[in-house]
């Protein structure tokens, strides 16, 4: 089965309101194994909107549409499929008594049904009503010629409760017994370009699964994707490519599905009982942020400090005013004592630091914006690592502190083979 999705409203295309809409339908749709080929999404206009469903469904079995089912006169969905299906519209006599009895019981407004509200109990000729349990718009599902329709209101609490009650039932039983399995990898450390070389020649050869590549912060993800007669007989036929490409990127893997790179740390500090804390300059806070997303890390993130200033760092760390005076606050040897001094202030096993020139201002030829030193510091030594990354400032900030979460990552892993 082949799907598409419309997406109606000006508002989507002036940008005034995310589309979190098409996201929804389209996990659904993969996770149901329905092959999702084409999105469209069209304004308030009646003559685009009937050029975006003639195409659809010219080309399409399956076309859902949000948007488009309220009251006024911008609302054109029902309009436009009935002229593209050529299904009259036709007054649904249930649904205009339960609006009307809706408006009385919810906002004490006794005969409602004015002409405006009567609007959304007209459906194509041919519809099955779709409830709609938390709002007004009730949507409608409608087959003619081998080609089906479902349109479901703007609102996402509204499209998403009744598209889990009534579309996906009907969905699940039309797909019968295929279904679609999905795997994401993670990986950090390596480049979209060097992860697909590693893999070339499984990407050439794909078939039943698919692989594909993502990045997106620094990070890569590698979606495996097979489709068999039950989930788990899906799942099967992806393992032995999934742990082939764990051997071949080992070095840069850290987890699957829903697991981050900070879930990554946090289950390797508490599986090694060792404890954390943090000096943040550039990041300002980012690492600390993402490590106490996960819960239980007060277990093993003891403290976070941001130090932007440069006293900050001297006074909160002691960092030595003479390194930074030689050296700059930019530099590798300054990295290398916040690092060693909020472990020593802490008294934890780790002490991970970072400072850097997040721009857009502050660069200078020697020390360009983008410039970053991360230093992780223990017992045994001190590392530090200089990265370079081109960006704006938060695209900027967010791979410094995840390529911080690596180091500390690559060296809980290690601890392994000491």
């Amino acid at each position: 089965m082949r799907a598409e999705l419309v997406m109606v409203g000006t508002e989507l295309l002036l940008g005034e309101v995310v589309d979190t809409n098409a996201s929804f339908l389209a996990r659904h749709l993969a996770d149901l194994g329905i092959d999702l080929f084409f999105k469209s999404t069209v304004g308030d206009n009646m003559d685009r909107l009937q050029d975006v469903l003639g195409r659809a469904l010219g080309r399409s079995d399956l076309v859902l549409m949000s948007g488009g089912l309220g009251p006024t006169e911008d609302d054109l969905t029902r309009e436009a499929v009935s002229l593209a299906m050529g299904c009259p519209l036709h007054e649904d006599r249930d649904v205009a008594r339960w609006i009307e009895n809706l408006f009385l019981e919810r906002f004490g407004i006794a005969n409602a049904l004015n002409r405006q509200n009567r609007k959304q109990a007209f459906f194509p000729e041919g519809s099955e009503i779709i409830p709609n349990p938390v709002g007004t718009a009730p949507g409608f599902w409608l087959e003619k010629d081998g080609r089906i329709v479902v349109a479901l209101p703007g609102v996402p609490l509204e499209l998403e409760a009744m598209f889990a009650e009534t579309v996906l039932p009907r969905l699940r039983k039309l797909v019968g017994a295929e279904s679609l399995a999905i795997r994401n990898l993670h990986f950090a450390g390596i480049g979209e370009s060097r992860l697909a070389e590693l893999l070339a020649d499984l990407v050439e050869t794909q078939t039943n699964p698919t692989m594909a590549l993502y990045a997106s912060g620094g990070m890569v993800r590698v979606r495996l994707a097979a489709k068999s007669t039950s989930r788990e007989a899906a799942f099967g036929l992806i393992a032995p490519l999934e742990e082939e490409i764990k051997r071949r990127a080992a070095d840069y893997f850290y987890g699957v599905d829903g697991e981050t790179l900070e879930s990554a740390v946090a289950k390797a500090c508490l599986a090694r009982g060792v404890t954390l804390a943090s000096a943040e300059s550039c990041t300002g806070g980012l690492i600390a942020h993402r490590l106490t997303n996960i819960p239980g890390s007060s277990e093993f993130f003891l403290r976070g400090y941001v130090v932007y200033a440069e006293q900050a760092k001297i006074e909160d760390l002691g960092v030595r005013p003479e390194t930074v005076a030689e050296f700059s606050v930019y530099s590798a040897e300054v990295a290398k004592e916040m690092a060693e001094g909020v472990r020593r202030r802490s008294r934890t096993d780790f002490g991970l630091a970072v400072t850097g020139i997040a721009g857009p201002g502050g660069g200078t030829p020697d020390k360009p914006v983008g410039l970053a030193y991360i230093a992780l510091a223990s017992a045994e030594n001190t590392i530090v690592q200089r990265h370079f990354w081109k960006g704006e400032r938060e695209q900027i900030k967010d791979r410094v502190a995840s390529a911080a979460l690596r180091l500390l990552w690559k060296r809980l892993n290690a601890l392994d083979t000491e």
